[in-house]
């Protein structure tokens, strides 16, 4: 009777432990991409104002072992700022923009839409349709002039997605083992505004329109706890003269993220810590694992932004309140 007892118990023992390995999902990769650009709607300053417009593309997602994507999140930000005929930029400095997400039915598309759907109702039904497929699956998806040919697509999306296509798999060539699992929540978030560069032309130089965003990945497990992570950010700058007309050429902007340009951005010989700008935003994303969305809203800074815990700051000494920022957003449209 003992000796049945014991393998009863042994069995479920051994059971238990296999049950216990299955109800873990698998381990995903977590990669995050921006492509900009702005070319589409900028214009040059004459009886009306100009237009230097930046339009971000942001996806993130997550691509198990075998390259198929488990989760996809697809947003959009125009940053938009004027300037006049005399060369001075006539859009309040502290002005900030939402992303296409952010603004909702505020973005106002739907009235204009073929299928009677808002931007951010058609993002995620391409998000959607992507999940269950490969990079070269996306890479397929047949496209007339950046919209979709497929019925089975252009049925919920009617946009041009071009850019969005090209992100995401941009995206999911970029993706790392950063902890996040299959049935993890992942969101994105977006803020931007008038980068410090931003200034008015001269006789003798440039004006300068700075659009400056930043991005944040989260993924959540089921306790809302930050399994991985990922910030960067981007600086596009769009050149006009002191008559208003812009010399940057746009057709060939090259808009890198600060990430992208790694240690051509150039900053580590400023850093108290030796350390560039993508090392530094790296190290926050570390320091945010296992914590929650509340924790890293909570953390403390000083007048600059710029952390104050001596754990944090021993590896991140830049200004860090928009990565709280997008952080929060991320974490609050995490699905």
């Amino acid at each position: 009777m003992k000796k049945i007892l014991a393998m009863v118990i042994s069995v479920a023992l051994v059971m238990s432990l296999f049950t216990a390995c299955g109800s873990k999902s698998e381990t995903v990769k977590t990669g995050l991409a921006v492509i900009s650009s702005a070319d589409h709607s900028s214009k040059d300053a004459g009886d009306e104002e100009g237009l230097a417009q930046v339009d971000s593309t942001a996806v993130a997602v997550l691509v198990d072992s075998k390259g198929v994507i488990k989760n996809c999140a697809i947003d959009v930000v125009q940053t938009k700022i004027n300037f006049n005929n005399a060369g001075e930029i006539t859009t309040d400095l502290a002005s900030t923009f939402d992303s296409k997400q952010t603004l909702g039915d505020a973005y106002d598309m739907k009235k204009a839409s073929a299928i009677g759907k808002e931007w951010f109702e058609q993002a995620n039904a391409l998000a959607d349709y992507v999940k269950g497929k490969t990079v070269a699956e996306v890479k397929g998806i047949a496209l007339e002039d950046g919209y979709a040919a497929a019925e089975d697509l252009k049925s919920s999306v009617t946009m041009d997605i071009g850019s969005m296509v090209d992100a995401i798999e941009k995206a999911a060539n970029n993706a790392q083992d950063l902890g996040a699992h299959a049935d993890d929540k992942l969101g994105l978030g977006i803020v931007s505004g008038l980068g410090h560069l931003s200034a008015n032309a001269s006789a003798d130089k440039d004006g300068v329109a700075q659009a400056e965003s930043h991005y944040g990945v989260v993924t959540l497990d089921k306790g809302g706890k930050i399994t991985s992570s990922i910030i960067d950010a981007s600086q596009s700058n769009v050149n006009f003269s002191a008559e208003g007309i812009i010399t940057s050429d746009l057709s060939g902007a090259d808009f890198e993220t600060k990430t992208e340009k790694g240690d051509a951005y150039d900053m580590k010989k400023a850093s108290s810590i030796g350390k560039e700008w993508f090392e530094q935003a790296k190290a926050f994303s570390d320091y945010i694992k296992g914590k929650t969305v509340a924790d890293v809203k909570g953390i403390a800074l000083d007048d600059s932004s710029k952390p104050t815990s001596d754990d944090l700051k021993s590896s991140v000494t830049i200004a860090i309140g928009e990565f709280l920022t997008v952080i929060d957003k991320a974490g609050a449209a995490a699905k």
